[in-house]
């Protein structure tokens, strides 16, 4: 029998022990401190480049230790999940190491990279109309063919994996005043917050999520989670809905959630283009957006970003093809 969705929030010692867990499976990424970076935003950051990630985002993380603990667990078979992309991608190949397959299914207007991303890990892709309502409702058929559910943010494991990112750049750091990191479903805000506050408990954790996907920002305002959103944005890793589980995390332990513009995300992906020589996803973006949205928040301040990922299409981005 599959095992149940884990709807339990880990701890720092789980994050410990995820990372201990997947170290044989992912790069530990640099973290890159930029002068020119610096002066742009007008604080010192850290920036930790999961970009350069095994699948190009941080979502390898998570799945792989998903995965091994399955193994842990004795759990045998197949495993299925929802995913905009990277997350599907991430298992497929944390499952085909483990001598499993994935079957994600994605929303039809997913980007097409992504998908062909997800099919060359070895995962089999399922299209659904791009509404988080048939997501759910594929994975839950997928379930009752029998194949062990590995959801894309709202799972213990999942959770402390993505923790181990901020664990990494704090080791690199040194002490940080703040942790920047994009937020979706919120999985990696999530981890990033238990992993932050386990090191030193003052670090403020903010989110950045996109002005037309901000369910979260609704969600914490209104006091209680937002079941139905309707999102544009560029950010096509952002559209997601966040968790139950994850919301409950960001009520605890993030202290904001920042929303930032179309036009800033865009600005961002420039900026990480012309300083650090990286193309960076709208999603990853976002982080630098809020930093040039909200400047006063940050000035002079000590900043960890999670540079969530690298996955793009460039053709939609010409500039991110252009020389330095």
């Amino acid at each position: 029998m599959a095992p149940a969705t884990e709807l339990r929030a880990p701890v720092f010692d789980d994050i410990v022990a995820a990372a201990r867990r997947i170290a044989p499976l992912v790069i530990r990424t640099p973290v890159v401190f930029n002068a020119a970076l610096n002066q742009a935003l007008g604080c010192q950051a850290w920036c930790k480049c999961e970009n350069l990630q095994e699948t190009g985002s941080f979502k390898m993380r998570g799945a792989a230790n998903a995965v091994l603990r399955l193994r842990e667990q004795g759990h045998e078979g197949d495993v299925a999940t929802h995913s905009s992309g990277n997350h599907g991608a991430a298992l497929a190949r944390a499952a085909k190491l483990d001598g499993r397959m994935a079957h994600v299914v994605m929303p039809a207007n997913a980007v097409q990279s992504k998908i062909e991303s997800v099919r060359q890990q070895g995962g089999e892709v399922i299209l659904c109309p791009p509404i988080q309502a048939e997501r759910e409702a594929g994975l839950a058929r997928l379930v009752a063919r029998g194949l062990t559910p590995i959801p894309p943010y709202d799972h213990s494991d999942i959770i402390a994996g993505q923790g181990t990112a901020t664990l990494e750049l704090l080791e690199e750091s040194g002490p940080l005043d703040l942790i920047l990191a994009p937020v979706g479903g919120g999985g990696l805000v999530s981890g990033s917050a238990i992993a932050a506050h386990g090191v030193n408990p003052s670090i403020r954790v903010m989110a950045a999520e996109p002005a037309g996907a901000a369910d979260t920002a609704a969600s914490v305002k209104q006091g209680r989670r937002v079941t139905e959103w309707h999102p544009e944005t560029i950010a096509d890793g952002l559209r997601a809905l966040v968790g139950k589980l994850t919301f409950q995390v960001i009520r605890a332990e993030v202290d904001q959630v920042l929303t930032v513009s179309e036009q800033g995300i865009v600005d961002g992906m420039k900026l990480a283009k012309s300083t650090l020589g990286m193309a960076i996803e709208p999603s990853s973006a976002t982080v630098l957006a809020a930093i040039l949205e909200h400047p006063a928040l940050f000035r002079d301040r000590r900043v960890g970003l999670i540079l969530s990922g690298g996955n793009v299409e460039h053709a939609a981005f010409p500039f991110l093809d252009a020389p330095i």
